[in-house]
Formats: structure tokens, sequence, C-alpha cells
């Protein structure tokens, strides 16, 4: 069969089998090839086309596609033992967990390993809910936590919620950075505050400095929990090791995942500190999962976390920020006609377009010039860059040019409308 008709196969599958309506999604992003493999920044498909990732899987590859090293552990682990009894120790989880408690920002010690980001949000509300005795949730205007129940009830996306209400009750929304409508938020059944440091699928937003450091003082003095989601934000993408670094704020409970697993491994993690984990004690069985923190999972978020140390990557991220977002705003500026702004930290960044239209063309043209990315799932106007943290700056330098010779087809394409 020749490539062209394989991947025709598949993507009748795809509408068969799967989902139509993203099928046509990514056949229109020009994304309709089948990948068959990938290594450091590069994926390739069956046509022997290679892409520069630039999306780098919403945030799972930090660390670059199949890294040796944590190949190696993960075939390691393979010959040794991949799932846990549940009776015995598991030495990879105990490990894995020092390691994090090493690491994570200000007092947060525990960690409680599960599957992915949206289960990491399901884990902490319900845990905060069970330390404090309190029902209330408060979450931020443009937020992203998952779409599961409970992480949609806080997701500020009504494309996402409508068809799924009734959601969690007592559950409220306050205007992100904006630490004031939060204070007359909280009340006598507040629980918990939930926020990403820096907001991803909104739209890659950088709060205010003083925003952080104000939010914490605030749960502090009317005794909530502070939930900080580093699902996408965390292990380096933001030029730190996680982004509350940056503001240096430290919460009660944090949840991890898409770059902890180093793209081999589906892993999440909830940490909390020794107080919030007291919930544990009267009934340490009052949260499980049957597949979380399984020895081949665990070995392999061990070893990414030692590589994203060992190579330095929140100062790469950070370095390469510094020098990419300039170039691109000053790319931008020559297309105010059709770019918004250019915001973010590290390698984690976002273009605003004027309008979806728009940033669906630039996303599409970017996609025939062999650069992969997307749209944030709040804003599909803004268009992400968040390539793996080790991307060299030759690719880099390339993605700049691509970008500008998009956005030049694009303005030609505007103009004959």
């Amino acid at each position: 069969m020749k490539p062209e008709e394989y991947n025709l196969e598949i993507t009748q599958k795809y509408m068969d089998y799967i989902n139509p309506g993203l099928t046509r999604l990514v056949a229109f992003m020009g994304f309709d090839k089948v990948e068959v493999s990938a290594d450091g920044a590069i994926i390739r498909d069956n046509l022997g086309n290679e892409y520069i990732d630039c999306l780098g899987g919403f945030g799972v590859y930090s660390i670059g596609h199949r890294h040796p090293r944590v190949i190696n552990a993960l075939k390691d682990q393979l010959d040794k033992m991949a799932f846990p009894s549940k009776v015995l120790l598991n030495e990879p989880l105990a490990l894995l967990a020092e390691k994090l408690a090493d690491i994570a920002p200000g007092d947060l010690q525990y960690s409680f390993m599960c599957n992915s980001g949206t289960e990491a949000t399901e884990g902490a509300l319900k845990l905060a809910r069970i330390k404090t005795g309190k029902p209330g949730v408060i979450y931020a205007s443009n937020s992203f936590h998952g779409k599961t129940l409970g992480s949609l009830s806080v997701t500020d996306r009504e494309k996402y919620q409508k068809s799924s209400r009734p959601l969690l009750p007592d559950v409220k929304v306050v205007k992100f950075d904006d630490a004031d409508s939060l204070a007359r938020a909280i009340d006598s059944d507040t629980a918990c505050f939930i926020v990403e440091p820096i907001q991803g699928e909104g739209g890659i937003y950088v709060p205010s400095d003083d925003y952080l450091p104000k939010v914490r003082q605030i749960c502090d003095d009317k005794n909530i929990l502070l939930i900080f989601d580093e699902v996408q934000s965390g292990l380096g993408r933001a030029g730190k090791l996680f982004a509350s670094n940056l503001w240096n704020v430290a919460p009660d409970i944090m949840t991890l995942a898409k770059a902890l697993g180093g793209g081999i491994m589906p892993i999440g993690a909830i940490m909390g500190t020794r107080d919030v984990w007291s919930a544990f004690e009267e009934n340490p069985l009052i949260h499980s999962s049957t597949f979380g923190g399984n020895e081949l999972a665990a070995r392999v978020a061990l070893e990414t976390l030692n590589v994203i140390i060992d190579e330095d990557l929140p100062r790469q991220s950070r370095e390469k920020g510094e020098w990419l977002i300039p170039k691109l705003r000053e790319i931008a500026s020559h297309y105010d006609d059709l770019v918004t702004e250019v915001r973010g930290m590290g390698l984690f960044i976002g273009i605003e377009f004027k309008d979806d239209d728009i940033g669906n063309l630039f996303l599409s043209t970017l996609a025939a010039r062999n650069v992969i990315v997307a749209f944030t799932l709040n804003s599909p106007k803004v268009i992400r860059i968040e390539p793996p943290l080790m991307i060299p700056m030759e690719y880099l330098e390339t993605v700049l040019e691509r970008i500008e010779e998009s956005l030049k087809e694009v303005r030609t394409i505007m103009d004959s409308l």
C-alpha cells in the first residue's frame, strides 16, 4: 500500500471509530499524516517528512522524545517488574516521592501518584475538602484544570462545561490576576483556591508579580488551602523548576503530570504538606488508584526528574525563552494587523492573533512548513510555542524563519479575501 493510501485508511479509521469531528479538525490543520517515529525535537511521518516539534505534546515532551536515559530506565524496570502487587512496598515509588519532596517548593512533603493531570486535580480538590471539612472551591477565570467532572467544574470554558451540567456544587469563579476578587469571594464554607501560576490553556497568561504573593497571604489570613496546578507550567517549562518559584510562593497542595512521565509513561502526582496529609491518618485508603505509582511509571518519572536536573533544563528554558520571545515580538511588530501580543516565560509562549480564523490560518501554514504548533484550548486565537526544553538553538532559528514566512502568507491570504 502506498503511504498516501495508508494515510487515508488511518484517517478513515479515526472517522469511523475514534472522533469524526477531531479528525476533520486535524485534516484542516494539515496534520492528517501518520506519525511513525520521533527523537529529541523531531517527529517523522510515514511519508518521510520531518517536523520540528514546537508543541511538545502540550507540555509532555520537556526532555524531548525518547530520551535515551529514560528509555534505558524503562527497559531495565520492565525486565524486573512493571506493575505492583499493591500490598508489598514499591521501591521506585518511594524513591520518586523522596525526589519530589526534595525539589518541591515550600513544605510539600508527601505525594500521591495517579495517571494524569485531570486525575491529580480531582484528588487535590477531594483532599482539600477532606482536610478542611468544607465544601467550597474557588477557581480563577480563564483557567483549565482538566475535563473530568470535578476538574471541569473548575475549568472556565463554557464550551466544555455546558453539556455536562450540573457540575460540582459550591464552586465559584474569581478573576485571574486579581487578588482582591479572591478575598471577597472567600466565605466560611471555602475549602481552597485552585490556580495555575501561569495559565496555559487560557492563552499563556503570566500574572502580575504581586499576584501570587498576595494570594498566598489571603489564603493564610482566611485559613483556606492554596492549590497550584503545575501540570503544564512545572518541571522547567517556565524557566524555573516550578513556575511558582518565579515568585517564591509555595502552595499547600500541588498537582503535576505531563512532563513528569518523560514522554514515555502517563503519570500524575498530587503533593501536599504534612498538615494536609493528616487527612490520610484516619483512613489511609480514602483515596487510591489501581495503576497510579506503578513501578514502571515511577521509575520513568524518577529518571525524568534526574534528566531535568542534570541537564539543567529550567536554565535552558529560561535562556532560550529570553532569546526567543524578543525575536518573536520583533517579527510580530511587523504584522500588527494580524498579531495582538506575544507573551510567556521560558519556553511557555503564546502568540495571540486578532481572531480565531487568523490563528487557524497561521497554524495550518506553519504545519505546511513542517513546524508543529497548536492553539490553546480556552483561546483558539492563541497559538502556543512549547517545544522540548532541550531543543537545539539552530532549530529555534529555523522556526523563527518559518514563522515569519507563515505570517507573510497569512497576510497575503487575508488581503485577498
